[in-house]
């Protein structure tokens, strides 16, 4: 199956399992279901729940028992995207085209929303009946708060003016967005029982991956095109915020994507199985242009 068709696939089938969630645990407030659909429900690239499907299949287990914890990873980036949109955090407008959360309602429901999908992702897994539940809540939290996503975007506020250095950029990215690519990878894992070996081994491939794709990220801010993207590009040099390309140029910025990229292909081969799913969204991570 060619990858335009697969993600095709997994992505209806998220987007499914999200509408129907969001129907059974809809509670009192009308105006909190409309808040939460615009936020959840608004498309985007669904990347995490993809590396969910794609790494669980290609250890052998069904899409229905990746249904889970791919809601659930994609729910905590719901969360982050619309605390990260707030005017006390990045202050953007636009995401996908669409006024963001606050602009659309106002910064209290956004708010609120950030806080209804985080508590969401949690109650998707805790309805989770694989004997790896457990483990599943551990890796979505640990991504998520202190030493993952939560951590990063603190980093990234503090970093904003400062001149960091390759490393220090890679430590917040590490945590801001390659700590739940990694989890959702791990996710897909766990959902098919893998051994420590394998979960080590695929962790090598998304911690790669994770920071090819802010890579590609940056250099999109940099020369995108604002109605592919769907929001205003220029705003990492408005925060003054330290990039992959403000550190390495737009050119050595492109090369180290590739590398990265190359690096999580490479740690597959010491795997046995079809991973070509996972070869193909590495690749595709750093040729998008959304």
């Amino acid at each position: 199956m060619q990858l335009e068709e697969l993600t095709r696939l997994y992505a209806t089938r998220v987007n499914a399992a999200l509408d129907q969630l969001l129907t059974e645990t809809a509670g009192p407030s009308e105006l909190l279901k409309q808040a939460l659909d615009y936020s959840l429900l608004n498309g985007g690239k669904r990347l995490r729940p993809l590396l969910v499907y794609a790494t669980g299949q290609a250890l052998g287990v069904s899409l229905a028992e990746c249904d889970r914890p791919a809601m659930a990873v994609e729910l905590i980036h719901a969360y982050s995207l619309v605390h990260d949109d707030l005017p006390a955090m990045d202050d953007d407008d636009l995401r996908r085209g669409r006024p963001t959360c606050h602009k659309a309602f106002d910064e209290a429901t956004a708010i609120l929303v950030g806080d209804a999908l985080q508590t969401l992702a949690f109650e998707a897994l805790a309805d989770e009946q694989q004997p790896s539940a457990l483990a599943m809540v551990k890796t979505l939290a640990q991504a998520s708060g202190t030493q993952g996503m939560v951590a990063g975007q603190m980093l990234d506020l503090q970093g904003e003016g400062q001149q960091l250095s390759l490393e220090e950029l890679e430590r917040l990215h590490s945590h801001k967005t390659g700590a739940l690519i990694r989890a959702a990878v791990r996710l897909g894992g766990l959902a098919a029982g893998a051994n420590a070996v394998t979960l080590t081994t695929l962790d090598t491939y998304a911690k790669a991956l994770g920071l090819a794709f802010q890579v590609q990220d940056d250099l999109l801010d940099v020369k995108g095109d604002e109605t592919t993207l769907g929001k205003k590009t220029g705003s990492d040099a408005l925060l003054h915020k330290a990039t992959y390309p403000g550190l390495l140029g737009v050119e050595g910025a492109e090369q180290k994507a590739q590398e990265l990229v190359k690096q999580a292909c490479a740690s597959l081969n010491n795997l046995s199985g079809e991973w070509s799913s996972l070869v193909a969204l590495a690749n595709w991570s750093i040729n998008r242009n959304f």
